[in-house]
């Protein structure tokens, strides 16, 4: 019989794209295993465009919440499937209770929050030899002697022809077909520019991840000056960043911020030629995309999760007060001329600069 795996993910868009790696390392050690994934069901969308998943089983619970009886019923309920193991990406000890309550008899996980008992196969994390969050989650579809840090499978989120065409038309977006690329997929030109440059200007975590507004309207107003298109991708709470971008390139960009589903914004992203992005969960997803990527890194640390594709140009100043991983800048406070320097160090003709033509 193929094994059956659960794999209980993560709460956080390029976290989930990540464990990607994993599900891909499980597969090539065996071919015809199945493998389930309990992730919140904002993140269905990605789960879709990754062909290793069978099923996405839904958390019913928010990233936080406790809920001690949803767990234990849920973790009853699962019974049926005959789980033959559960990995547990979250370190949590909630995260390791529904496995626990599904019976399921080989239950993989870091120790965490004191979980013995509750994983039987707990590997303790040295963060040393797995400095990289993807080198985390891929140990664990490995034996306990496997030689570390592994190597790694990169993410690659599969976005047919269908879907693209789907949201094309949903935003009506007029875009000429060209021949068929290699591997037989329709690839699309714009018929109004050559190319299109995505810009990421939010990151959900804070201000301290955020390349400055002024300068992504730099980079935005020479791109279309030389024919390119522009668009602009973020959630709800991104608008007022998007807003001011667009107003400074007199709106010619196209605004998707707030507009799409995270479905909608994977598959658009899917037709970009070039992303610019800080360090967000977009940023990740179009790494999978197999996107030239221009990643900004202020408070964060490259080294600890970088975007997963060799396309990728990484712009870090390096600073001796970074990575200090803190929501805004605790050195300076907004409006002085240093806040936030590992990232207004970083000019737009250094971004300019790794655009190709």
């Amino acid at each position: 019989m193929p094994k059956h795996i659960l794999v209980v993910g993560p709460s956080w868009v390029g976290d989930m794209v990540m464990a990607q790696s994993l599900l891909l390392t499980l597969k090539q050690a065996a071919p015809d295993c199945r493998i389930d994934v309990l992730a919140p069901a904002w993140s269905f969308p990605l789960l879709d465009r990754m062909p290793e998943v069978a099923e996405a089983v839904a958390m019913p619970l928010t990233h936080g919440q406790l809920g001690l009886l949803a767990r234990i019923q849920l973790g009853m309920a699962l019974r049926s499937k005959r789980y033959d193991q559960a990995i547990v990406l979250p370190n949590s000890w909630k995260s390791a209770l529904i496995p626990f309550f599904a019976g399921i008899p080989e239950r993989t996980g870091y120790l965490g929050e004191c979980r013995w008992g509750l994983l039987n196969d707990a590997r303790s994390l040295d963060k040393t030899l797995l400095p990289m969050t993807v080198q985390r989650f891929v140990a664990l579809g490995l034996p306990k002697n496997a030689d570390m840090p592994p190597a790694y499978p990169l993410p690659a989120l599969a976005v047919g022809p269908a879907k693209q065409r789907a949201v094309l038309k949903k935003f009506a977006l007029t875009l000429s077909t060209a021949a068929p690329a290699s591997g037989g997929l329709t690839a699309y030109t714009p018929s109004l520019a050559a190319k299109i440059l995505a810009l990421c200007p939010g990151a959900e975590y804070g201000a301290a991840k955020r390349w400055p507004t002024d300068y992504y309207a730099d980079v935005a107003k020479q791109k279309i000056n030389q024919g390119w298109q522009v668009w602009l991708f973020g959630s709800d709470k991104d608008q007022d960043i998007a807003r001011q971008i667009n107003q400074e390139t007199e709106g010619l960009c196209s605004d998707f911020t707030g507009r799409t589903s995270l479905a909608e914004a994977v598959d658009l992203l899917s037709l970009a030629d070039t992303v610019v992005t800080n360090d967000s969960g977009l940023m990740h997803v179009a790494a999978a995309l197999d996107k030239t990527i221009i990643a900004l890194y202020g408070s964060s640390d490259p080294a600890f999760t970088p975007p997963l594709n060799a396309k990728a140009h990484i712009l870090s100043l390096k600073l001796t007060c970074s990575p200090c991983f803190k929501r805004d800048c605790p050195l300076y406070p907004p409006g002085h001329e240093a806040h936030t320097s590992c990232l207004t160090g970083i000019r737009p003709e250094q971004v300019l600069e790794l655009i190709a033509p």
